[in-house]
């Protein structure tokens, strides 16, 4: 049996185990984080935030001049994510209730595989300080028999963000599947956005993540839409609000960063105990 200390923690339904291993001595695996994120033989979650000093991991250690604490996160398939917003935002809560961190004026600065990003602690919210999401080409999903038009966005992971569909369409679509796509353009698989328009600046979003299925919620790629909804209304900044099944995200893109603001909340703390797997 494998024993590890976890918390659970969520934002807007995307939810997280989280590993604290300050020291880098946990060994992960792509079949050990399987099973924890196993919603019926596991903890159950949409993905693994390992806590990890920056100088203790290979793919942080650069960063350690920069920031602490390394967001070493991982899809529930065991696969390996660059970035995810909304586990930013789960990430820093837990840092700051636990004690490993000082919420910081300024923005409590993380590694990520996409670089280093901040976060700035309120009292109900956190807001994840991102890369400015990056506006490519268009490209096409298929998705429940349908192919659906979007735009290429890069947010230090890859989404394909197709808008214009009706509400109605947005509700009925079967998101059990993957998505079909170009992997001539996502070689490395993408997160595909479905959004439908509320109002101005105000839309709703579906999302099948890649390595974890349909979620409640995906950080990332509220902004990959933000991004998308403004651009498609002439603006380089503003604020869209994206509501997602989980809840609601607040996107600002203000042209130095991509602010990204929702509840985050720690729900459980406890023990493990789990088969050995390789």
């Amino acid at each position: 049996m494998v024993r590890m200390e976890f918390a659970k923690g969520h934002g807007t339904g995307n939810d997280f185990v989280i590993l604290p291993d300050p020291d880098g001595r946990l060994a992960l695996t792509p079949a050990l984080v399987a099973a924890v994120c196993d919603r019926r033989r596991g903890i159950g979650a949409d993905g693994v935030l390992r806590v990890v000093r920056s100088a203790k991991h290979p793919d942080a250690s650069g960063y350690a001049g920069e920031a602490e604490w390394f967001m070493d996160y991982w899809n529930a398939d065991g696969s390996i994510a660059e970035m995810c917003g909304n586990g930013v935002r789960v990430f820093t809560r837990y840092l700051v209730d636990a004690g490993l961190a000082s919420a910081d004026p300024g923005g409590l600065p993380l590694a990520t595989r996409a670089g280093v990003v901040r976060a700035r602690v309120g009292e109900q919210e956190i807001s994840a300080g991102l890369a400015p999401p990056r506006l490519g080409g268009p490209s096409t999903a298929t998705v429940d028999g349908q192919d659906f038009s979007g735009t290429v966005v890069d947010c230090g992971n890859p989404h394909l963000v197709c808008t214009g569909l009706s509400g109605d369409r947005l509700s009925t679509l079967d998101l059990s599947r993957p998505p079909g796509y170009d992997a001539s353009v996502f070689p490395s698989g993408v997160n595909v956005e479905l959004v439908s328009t509320v109002a101005e600046r105000h839309v709703r979003m579906r999302v099948h993540e890649r390595g974890s299925g349909e979620t409640l919620s995906c950080g990332s790629g509220a902004c990959a839409v933000a991004a998308v909804v403004l651009r498609d209304a002439g603006l380089d900044t503003g604020t869209v609000t994206v509501d997602v099944p989980g809840g609601r995200l607040v996107v600002t893109l203000d042209g130095d960063a991509c602010w990204l603001a929702g509840p985050a909340v720690i729900v459980a703390t406890g023990t493990a105990h789990l088969p050995t797997v390789r």
